[in-house]
């Protein structure tokens, strides 16, 4: 086992422990040594983690506390349960628990809170031989070596400079003299998502933190970048889904809690669809005259539906990346009022046809369903813009207005508009 667990990959090693019984992901996690230990550990989940911490010796924990990166060990700690915190840091090095206390005081959800203190430090007056000798002493150490920051002698971040600079320049040259000027950094107050989304607009390895002050605190390196998209790109999906977050993979996740996530979704649905069944009510007199009617609502409902759904999907998504901002409102809603004009307009005849084919003598009803669907479409595109929109001017998650959401409102539209078109065309309404 050792030297199968010794052949992995951290991150899969760390997999294949998660996914054993607690008593024997024990046993296999006691077989690791010193650094690998650490590096396994920072992957593994959260309840894995916390049991494993919880049953190891203290000598195992100072150890496995003392080779995470600062960064990781905020993570589990501000997640861990209050006994295990207090063990955990009762165990740290003085000046490594003084540096994961003033990082849990970093709201969350901010650059800080996902920062590390582990970095690159040079002056402005080091020379290259003695910033290449300080990266040697460091490299150990620190979550990246690549990207080295430069500070004066107030800590103020002045520059950065690559360890390639470092080893094709002479070895007297100042760093001052060839670092470049820091065009991207954040501040420690900074949301975490923002932050996260530098990376893939400037494909960058690590990006700065600084406090109120310029000072250099920390920097934020690619792999939690990753961590914090993917995070919010699931929250996001779970969202549009009706679905509430879950911090807990889904096979580690009990059937209530799952249940929970969902239940209060569905009931305000449930509730909200009560207005559908109202505008039904209303129009029974229209069922009465025209049966037939009653046969083409599924499809109504479902269609207008379906195009909110694709609608605020996009809308979503695109403002989520940063390729829509509220002040494109105008153009987003004429485009999307082409999109459903156009889209509409192709269902509408596609639709007249089918109703030819099925019942040729309901000439009237083909038109007055055709439309329908072509207004219920348009109206659906419009309803899907606005939503998301109004959410984020609100300071509230685009998500919320997601497509369960979405779909109840146009359900609601796209009955009355049917009944309201059925009532002028049809004399017998």
């Amino acid at each position: 086992m050792k030297e199968h667990l010794c052949g992995l990959n951290e991150v899969d090693a760390a997999e294949y422990i998660s996914k054993l019984p607690k008593a024997d992901a024990l046993k296999a996690f006691r077989l690791l040594e010193g650094e690998q230990a650490s590096d396994v550990f920072a992957y593994l989940d959260k309840d894995t983690g916390s049991y494993l911490m919880d049953s190891v010796t203290d000598e195992q924990l100072t150890q496995i506390v003392d080779e995470l990166f600062v960064d990781d060990a905020v993570d589990f700690i501000s997640e861990a349960p209050a006994n295990l915190v207090e063990r955990v840091l009762s165990v740290t090095d003085p000046q490594k628990r003084k540096i994961i206390n003033s990082y849990l005081q970093y709201p969350e959800g901010s650059a800080g809170s996902i920062m590390t203190s582990e970095l690159i430090r040079l002056n402005e007056d080091y020379t290259v031989l003695e910033a290449l000798d300080k990266v040697r002493k460091s490299r150990i150490d620190k979550e990246t070596v690549y990207t080295c920051y430069v500070t004066d002698a107030k800590r103020i971040l002045t520059g950065v400079t690559y360890l390639k600079d470092l080893l094709v320049s002479d070895d007297d040259a100042l760093v001052g003299n060839i670092m470049e000027k820091v065009s991207i950094k954040a501040k420690t107050t900074d949301d975490r998502e923002a932050v996260a989304k530098l990376f893939d607009r400037y494909s960058v390895i690590s990006v700065p933190v600084t406090d109120s002050e310029g000072k250099l605190v920390g920097i934020v390196s690619v792999d939690d970048a990753i961590d914090v998209l993917v995070k919010e790109t699931t929250e996001d999906i779970e969202a549009m889904s009706g679905v509430s977050h879950s911090e807990k993979p889904y096979l580690k996740t009990g059937i209530f809690t799952l249940s929970k996530n969902r239940i209060v979704w569905l009931l305000m649905l449930m509730i909200s669809a009560t207005i559908s069944g109202k505008i039904l009510e209303s129009y029974e007199a229209a069922f009465a005259a025209i049966p037939l009617l009653v046969t083409f609502i599924p499809m109504m409902m479902d269609t207008g539906g379906n195009a909110g759904s694709q609608t605020s999907t996009v809308i979503i998504r695109s403002m989520a990346t940063g390729d829509i901002r509220l002040t494109d409102f105008v153009k987003v809603w004429f485009k999307e009022l082409g999109i459903g004009t156009l889209a509409g307009f192709v269902l509408a005849v596609a639709n007249y046809l089918r109703i030819m084919i099925l019942h040729p003598s309901e000439n009237e009803v083909g038109l007055v369903v055709s439309l329908s669907l072509w207004a219920t479409v348009v109206i659906a595109n419009s309803v899907a813009t606005f939503l998301p929109m109004i959410a984020t001017k609100l300071k509230q998650d685009p998500a919320v207005m997601s497509a369960p959401f979405i779909t109840t409102i146009v359900d609601a539209f796209a009955l009355v508009i049917y009944f309201e078109i059925a009532k002028i065309l049809l004399t017998t309404v």
